[in-house]
């Protein structure tokens, strides 16, 4: 088995996969074996010295620059030490680095049960949904996620837009938006999508402010288009709420990205809450995915009330817009 864990600069103990052995140990219900490296003598012996059953967890492939620049001689030192490549990371699967497409053109290769039952899921939300279909998404930045709306658009009924990224479609509306987040340099590409969107586009019609990000300060809510100087926008207001939930009722299908609110700090989860209470009884196929997304329903206790909950973060927004994922590529190949 190898992995990764972080962005080591060089072999910082604490990002060492040592850590994870004895929880993999129970999870899987037999001792597992460690090297401290994942390819050259020490990785080679540890392999040799296997018996029938055992398993055998390598050191952080990241240990290794040439993992990322997707390395040939490295990709076939890794391959050196196995019969087959099974790929379980999609959450890796945006990645073009040595362990995740390098070692399939040495091996064959294959999609482990993990990587199957997400793509099942985003190709059953993306490529045959049962209408109508919506699609939730929120977080701070419109230009992260610009792909993302333009390649949703040509296929839900509905986008609603929650979170900071609103603020940008606000200004972009020429709305004041008081000192809330506003991604000035991604205007026209809220413009375009607006204009791209016409109908199937909503935002809040109001939004609950504070003068500060913080815990335990005075809260007003404010119409979508009339926030005041010293005021920003944290969550989405008690109509808009009623407005989302309105919107999906009775759909069929609802991929969920973002959460519409800062819903890290509790004044201003209310929203994220009711939204995903709303997706989560909606009766529709859910799809939900990003990381964000999936640290605020755990927080919220309503993970486990959704048809899929994506474990891919970057790669999920990858797939989102439309885009070919490496490790996926060299699957279909091999």
């Amino acid at each position: 088995m190898m992995s990764h864990l972080g962005r080591p600069k060089d072999r910082e103990p604490e990002l060492s996969l040592k850590a994870v052995v004895n929880d993999l140990g129970r999870r899987v219900g037999k001792d597992v074996q460690f090297a401290d490296d994942c390819v050259g003598d020490v990785a080679t012996r540890a392999v040799g010295a296997l018996t029938d059953g055992q398993l055998l967890l390598l050191e952080n492939v990241r240990f290794h620059k040439e993992d990322e620049a997707n390395d040939p001689g490295f990709s076939r030192e890794l391959a050196s030490l196995g019969d087959i490549f099974v790929n379980d990371a999609f959450a890796a699967s945006h990645r073009a680095h040595a362990s995740v497409v390098g070692v399939a053109a040495y091996l064959p290769a294959f999609a482990g049960e993990l990587m199957e039952a997400e793509l099942d899921a985003l190709h059953r939300a993306l490529d045959n949904p049962r209408r109508p279909m919506v699609a939730v998404v929120g977080g701070a930045k419109v230009s992260t996620k610009v792909g993302v709306l333009r390649n949703l658009l040509k296929k839900v009924d509905s986008l609603l837009i929650g979170g900071a990224m609103a603020n940008t479609f606000f200004k972009a509306r020429g709305w004041p938006t008081g000192s809330g987040l506003v991604e000035e340099t991604a205007l026209d590409e809220a413009r375009q999508v607006a204009g791209e969107a016409g109908d199937k586009l909503v935002l809040p019609v109001d939004v609950v402010c504070a003068r500060k990000m913080e815990a335990g300060q005075a809260l007003r809510i404010f119409e979508a288009d009339k926030v005041e100087d010293g005021w920003m926008a944290l969550d989405i207001g008690p109509r808009s709420t009623v407005l989302f939930r309105q919107k999906l009722r009775g759909t069929g299908t609802v991929i969920w990205n973002g959460p519409v609110g800062v819903a890290e700090i509790k004044d201003f989860s209310e929203g994220t809450k009711l939204v995903g209470e709303a997706i989560a009884t909606s009766g529709a196929y859910t799809l939900v995915g990003g990381g964000d997304t999936v640290a605020a329903i755990d927080a919220l206790k309503l993970g486990s009330r959704f048809s899929h909950v994506s474990t891919g973060g970057g790669a999920t927004l990858e797939y989102l817009e439309g885009k070919e994922l490496p490790g996926i590529a060299i699957l279909k190949q091999a």
